[in-house]
């Protein structure tokens, strides 16, 4: 397997699918005021759509498809992944109805799935534990960069050529890609039973085990979901700032991108790179990186909340927003991985993107739209002002999860070595 001998290469691919799949993942929240019109759907439907209908399929099939990259080939469980989600992606251009466009997003989150556990594995074994949290990092890029991207798109090609023609245009980017691909070779079926997954049922066994036995992990992954929270908030974002703070639709379109694209970048890069050279020297490791980000961010991103459109305090807070949960993926990544076996490495993320799914981005994005719905009935003033107050407000509380992890790590420093020690061989 001669592609492995260029780590680098192969984290620069890593990154152009992750975009991919990210300016495809994010294409329905971006188009979301012509989609909502256009469809005629209501907040809780639109809500349902971005939230519950992507866990049913990604988060489950991210744990299943994690199991598999784990026992069997990663590129071609990564290949079938893209063609799936691309054809899918095609298909929502298509679609006349919520019920439509529904069950095409159902597929294309079964299609990206298959990406990131897969990923993930594969750059912990081509990168050393010293480097491994900027190469997270590089390739989590891929989310700011490819949800930057949408919004771009959507108030460029987007305005002149209407959804449905970018939809087409990114499915048939996507199959080709695909193609390529497959022609990579990973076949993990010929390596020491030890040192490959087990099947399905007993992967996810032996990976519910290991989360129970180590506090810290479990902590990490807690904290980890709260902070996705955020995500739930700029799914309303655009809708927030249009119909509340007054500011033009087609306008806010390419400046959220341009923000989440420079400052989601950003905080991916500069966390993993902070992770490898800092984490290291502090008594929590990774986890009290983890602490000192949040806290840090937490007040510009309240501000920015109750700031004037247009003012510095609502930008500052806005691009912390973006820069957070983004810095924490690169340090959160090599964390994790150092903490458990070489061979339930991309189940472990599989079943992390199960929670994050579950409870940040389902759970939120539908409780979110209703609350929506429910305040408007009310009449409460300013409805998506208090909902994604509470967003932020939710994902901060991530801070007491990274903190005791960092207190378990330090306690635990010599056992946490020696786990490290173990996988990395």
């Amino acid at each position: 397997m001669l592609w492995k001998k260029s780590p680098f290469a192969v984290l620069g691919s890593l990154l152009l699918i992750h975009l991919l799949a990210h300016i495809d993942r994010n294409m329905v929240v971006a188009f979301s005021l012509h989609i909502i019109g256009d469809l005629k759907i209501t907040n809780a439907q639109y809500g349902f759509l971005v939230g519950a209908v992507w866990v049913l399929s990604f988060g489950v099939m991210a744990l299943f498809m994690g199991s598999l990259a784990d026992r069997f080939s990663r590129t071609r469980v990564i290949a079938a992944g893209v063609l799936i989600w691309s054809v899918c992606t095609w298909a929502s251009g298509h679609a006349q109805s919520f019920e439509q466009l529904v069950v095409a997003r159902f597929f294309v989150a079964s299609g990206e799935a298959a990406l990131v556990p897969a990923a993930v594995a594969l750059i912990a074994e081509l990168f050393s534990e010293s480097r491994r949290s900027t190469a997270m990092g590089v390739f989590y890029m891929g989310i700011p960069m490819g949800i930057g991207c949408s919004f771009l798109l959507a108030g460029t090609f987007g305005a002149s050529h209407g959804w449905r023609t970018s939809f087409y245009v990114l499915g048939l980017m996507g199959a080709a890609i695909a193609v390529l691909l497959a022609f990579l070779k990973d076949d993990r079926g010929q390596l020491p039973s030890h040192e490959r997954g087990a099947p399905f049922v007993q992967q996810v066994r032996s990976v519910l085990g290991i989360v129970r036995e180590r506090p810290a992990l479990l902590l990490i992954i807690i904290g980890f979901v709260l902070i996705h929270v955020v995500f739930t908030g700029l799914s309303f974002t655009q809708l927030w700032l249009v119909k509340e703070r007054g500011m033009d639709a087609a306008g806010i379109a390419t400046r959220i991108g341009m923000l989440q694209l420079g400052f989601g970048a950003l905080g991916a890069v500069s966390g993993g790179v902070i992770g490898d050279s800092l984490a290291r020297k502090l008594r929590g490791s990774h986890a009290s990186l983890m602490t000192w980000l949040v806290a840090l961010c937490a007040a510009p991103m309240i501000a920015y909340r109750f700031a004037a459109p247009g003012s510095v305090v609502f930008y500052v807070g806005m691009c912390a927003g973006f820069f957070l949960p983004l810095a924490l993926y690169g340090p959160v990544n090599a964390a994790t991985m150092s903490m458990v076996p070489q061979q339930t490495r991309s189940t472990v993320t599989g079943f992390t993107m199960l929670c994050i799914n579950v409870f940040a981005i389902a759970i939120g994005n539908l409780v979110a739209g209703w609350a929506v719905d429910f305040l408007g009935t009310l009449g409460v003033p300013s409805p998506l002002t208090h909902v994604v107050l509470a967003t932020d407000v939710i994902a901060i509380t991530s801070v007491l999860c990274f903190a005791l992890a960092a207190r378990a790590v330090a306690r635990g420093a010599p056992a946490m070595r020696e786990c490290s020690i173990q996988t990395a061989k």
